[in-house]
């Protein structure tokens, strides 16, 4: 059997290939995870994330390619790893007529936490979660951000070095996300590696580095600083008028403007030099009879990084 190397890699793939007839759900993926990293794998609904989790997590077989969790192969010692992991998915797999603590003391059985352990895991699920006042309430009872905390608190008990959660926010409020992330950090001090998928472009800036994913395959791996600044040369641009879709359609496909999209309440416009840019915005916008409210060049989010680095693609696969 496979011993895990301390100083090697949490996860690792190469070339890493799932196919479910003639669809290619992921497409030589090829990555590695460091130990006590949060490793966010970013994308849209489809993209292959949650197909490349089932993988790690021995659900599912590759096609072809190689993956290992803790050093172990996900195609010839799946049940190693299972041992060795946490997984939460989105459905938090909670089962909604059992107490707080009768969900806890299952997924202690399945995970084959020992009897002797028992009280000071639960304890510590209670205390990390923030449950103790809600040990006897029933599952079903819980809002969505208490069921994700007791959905994590459980895929904790046997303390694995390696977490998956596979889209942990989905369906929660805003307060209970940025709550949930906070925990997230604090497993990541205490030594655990956290591989999370997530499709809120958001939650990326919370991760030590990303992977986004894009049509089954990872079109750019890197810190959320590296990915930004790999958008080169292009400075963007928040503009606020009198009326959003006119001046959108004035500045779109316009020499000297790269790329131009609507962004809350305003345009987010991409140009290849700020100040000439701004310059020929007013100018434009003004022959139209648009008035400007707010014109300045901004940092890119994640979500115009990843918008840029599809379009990229497309434009190469063109």
């Amino acid at each position: 059997m496979t011993t895990p190397d301390p100083n090697g890699p949490a996860v690792s793939l190469a070339n890493l290939v799932k196919r479910f007839g003639d669809f290619t759900a992921v497409d030589r993926v090829t990555l590695e995870v460091k130990r006590g990293e949060i490793f966010g794998f970013l994308g849209p609904n489809g993209a292959g994330k949650s197909t490349t989790i089932r993988i790690l997590c021995g659900l599912l077989a590759p096609t072809s390619g190689s993956a290992k969790v803790d050093g172990f192969d996900v195609a010839t010692e799946s049940e190693e790893i299972k041992k060795r992991i946490g997984y939460m998915s989105q459905k938090f797999s909670l089962y909604d007529d059992l107490t707080v603590k009768e969900n806890i003391e299952f997924f202690a059985g399945v995970y084959g936490v020992p009897k002797a352990k028992f009280p000071a895991r639960l304890d510590f699920v209670l205390k990390m979660a923030d449950l103790e006042d809600k040990v006897d309430t029933l599952t079903r009872q819980l809002s969505g951000g208490w069921k994700q905390r007791l959905a994590l608190g459980c895929a904790i008990l046997h303390e694995p070095p390696i977490l998956f959660l596979d889209e942990p926010t989905s369906g929660v409020d805003p307060i209970a996300r940025r709550g949930f992330w906070e925990l997230i950090y604090q497993l990541s001090a205490a030594g655990h590696t956290i591989f999370v998928t997530t499709h809120y472009m958001d939650e990326a800036e919370y991760c030590h580095r990303i992977a986004l994913m894009y049509a089954g395959r990872t079109i750019a791996v890197g810190s959320p600083e590296e990915l930004k600044e790999s958008l080169g040369n292009e400075h963007l641009l928040n503009v606020e008028t009198s009326d959003l879709l006119e001046s959108l359609a004035l500045l779109v496909g316009h020499d000297g403007i790269l790329d131009a999209a609507v962004f809350g309440g305003g345009l987010h416009v991409k140009v290849a030099e700020a100040a000439s840019g701004m310059e020929e915005i007013r100018g434009l916008l003004g022959r139209g009879g648009i008035q400007v409210h707010t014109l300045e060049q901004i940092a890119p989010s994640m979500e115009d990084v990843f918008v840029s680095l599809i379009e990229r693609e497309e434009r190469a696969a063109a």
